[in-house]
């Protein structure tokens, strides 16, 4: 229980940074974006440890496990927009290849947090 508690805090934390990056990245999208692309991007990356905390609050792990599905659905879309964004030139390729190491950094351990409270 105890690696799991903290693999959860490490999912938390990381997934706050890629909050903080997707707010500085999407401050640079063009204004006209502020109600699309850069509201969908910032919901979605606030999403991610909102879920983490809210699951980990929960008492039974299938709820747990339920909230870490949700957390790593936010990082999938959170992956297409990013995607999107490059496309359209509002995010240089070396900031968004980095930015999506982190989400995929981030899946990986939720993936992982899934795995491991579902064996139990």
């Amino acid at each position: 229980m105890e690696k799991i508690c903290r693999n959860t805090l490490v999912a938390w934390q990381k997934s706050m940074n890629v909050v903080e990056q997707v707010y500085r990245l999407t401050d640079t999208f063009p204004r006209r974006e502020t109600y699309g692309l850069i509201g969908q991007m910032r919901r979605a990356a606030v999403s991610v440890p909102s879920n983490i905390a809210e699951g980990q609050a929960h008492y039974t792990n299938a709820e747990f496990c339920r909230f870490l599905r949700l957390a790593r659905g936010s990082l999938a879309e959170l992956e297409t927009q990013l995607m999107i964004s490059e496309r359209l030139n509002y995010a240089a390729a070396p900031q968004a290849k980095c930015l999506l190491g982190h989400i995929n950094e981030v899946s990986r351990i939720i993936s992982g947090l899934i795995s491991s409270l579902q064996d139990k």
